[in-house]
């Protein structure tokens, strides 16, 4: 990005305008970053630097520009960044609606995970708005240590693409089928990741709805990260309820089969099924009949296999209550996990810092290692199509997300 000053744009200029935006981001509820920007042009200590005046007078100039002329939204949402800035690698990844592939930039460096949407699938499926609130997501996400960055979003004609951080040392769901279970330890320390995640969401009043082990991957030292954000839903905060129907059947809460209002508790319902497998290999109510789960899930009793220590068996107990007003969580969110003795082991301040050593590192060879990925993914080609900057195809969607366009801060001091 280029910022025009009257006198020589300094490095640590540079670098104290992207503390700025960064931390007041942190603040940010909803909107693109120019219309956030426009909000914070009364704050003095923002509109005392010429060079924050002549970048939100730019960024009015485009807004302008685009105003009178959308049928180039397209071209000025993507002018900063595009699809051949990037060389694609490998594929790493599919989804309902595309591909997901390891990149590298071109002039920065640097390997990202590149999710590319189709933008007319997208459409069909009427599935606009989770697009967008996956977006808003990642950039609300963006300081905390176990969730996916985004490091841009841009789109072209036919497609959409967020640059994400590769994130290389396997899904939780690869090392599982690997290795079976867990020891209690290790299945603690990744809970209590997770754990920290989730309450972290929830404070931003965003119920996550789709914790599984293909969603939570291992960075390269071992610790957790939540990916796929397609799924959540933002303004629901603890002790609000919604309605909608989603996730994977195996950790759905009983409240949601049901059809009846939920609450972000959802979450804590997947946390216990997802630490109920890590420690015995399956889900807690699993059956390879889909209506037998469910009903097992809605009935059944829970029944924790022998050799579980007994802080073990009260927090799965606490987390799969079927009874939101007295499961783990459900009412006073994070503090009441925090308290269980579970987790007495943890120091949660030197668990969010990273300080704690994680109990597997993953054995990586550098920021492009693959040896994680499924070959399913890896030994297939990459699509030449996701490199191009795009023209209309006929009978595409050719539709414009306004607002999907980003840049990271930090990504303007290269």
């Amino acid at each position: 990005m280029t910022v025009t000053q009257d006198r020589p744009m300094t490095y640590s200029k540079m670098k104290g305008l992207v503390t700025f935006f960064s931390a007041l981001l942190k603040g940010k509820k909803k909107g693109g970053f120019t219309d956030y920007i426009h909000k914070l042009v009364s704050s003095q200590q923002l509109c005392q630097r010429s060079e924050t005046q002549k970048l939100v007078r730019g960024q009015s100039r485009l807004r302008r520009r685009g105003e009178k002329c959308t049928l180039n939204a397209v071209d000025h949402e993507t002018a900063l960044i595009k699809p051949a800035d990037f060389d694609y690698l490998k594929l790493i990844g599919k989804g309902s609606f595309g591909k997901v592939l390891l990149a590298r930039h071109r002039t920065r460096g640097g390997y990202y995970a590149v999710k590319v949407l189709q933008k007319d699938l997208i459409v069909k499926r009427r599935e606009q708005q989770h697009v967008m609130v996956e977006r808003s997501v990642l950039l609300k996400g963006l300081e905390h240590p176990f969730l996916v960055g985004l490091h841009f979003s841009f789109q072209t004609p036919n497609a959409l693409y967020f640059v994400l951080d590769y994130v290389n040392g396997g899904e939780l769901f690869f090392h599982l089928q690997k290795e079976r279970s867990f020891p209690e330890a290790r299945s603690s320390f990744y809970a209590a990741e997770m754990a920290l995640a989730l309450g972290y969401l929830h404070s931003l009043s965003i119920v996550y709805r789709d914790l599984k082990p293909e969603n939570i991957l291992l960075d390269c030292e071992g610790h957790v990260m939540l990916t796929d954000f397609g799924l959540c839903k933002e303004g629901v905060a603890v002790g609000d309820i919604t309605h909608t129907f989603c996730g994977t059947p195996e950790y759905l809460a009983p409240e949601v089969l049901q059809g009846q209002p939920y609450s972000p508790a959802v979450d804590w319902w997947s946390l216990g099924s997802v630490l109920f497998e890590m420690l015995f290999s399956l889900p807690p109510f699993y059956s390879q009949n889909k209506a037998d789960m469910f009903e097992n899930i809605l009935h059944a009793p829970l029944k924790v296999p022998s050799g579980a220590s007994e802080a073990a068996c009260s927090l799965l107990e606490g987390l799969l209550d079927r009874d939101v007003t007295t499961r783990l969580g459900g009412s006073a969110d994070m503090d009441e996990l925090q308290k269980h003795p579970f987790f007495a082991s943890i120091d949660w301040d030197d668990l969010l810092a990273k300080k704690i050593k994680p109990p597997f590192i993953p054995n990586v060879c550098g920021p492009f290692d693959i040896s994680y990925i499924d070959p399913e993914f890896t030994l297939q080609p990459v699509p030449a199509s996701v490199g191009v900057n795009g023209r209309t195809k006929p009978g595409g969607a050719n539709e414009v997300f306004h607002g999907f366009s980003y840049i990271n801060p930090a990504e303007m001091v290269l």
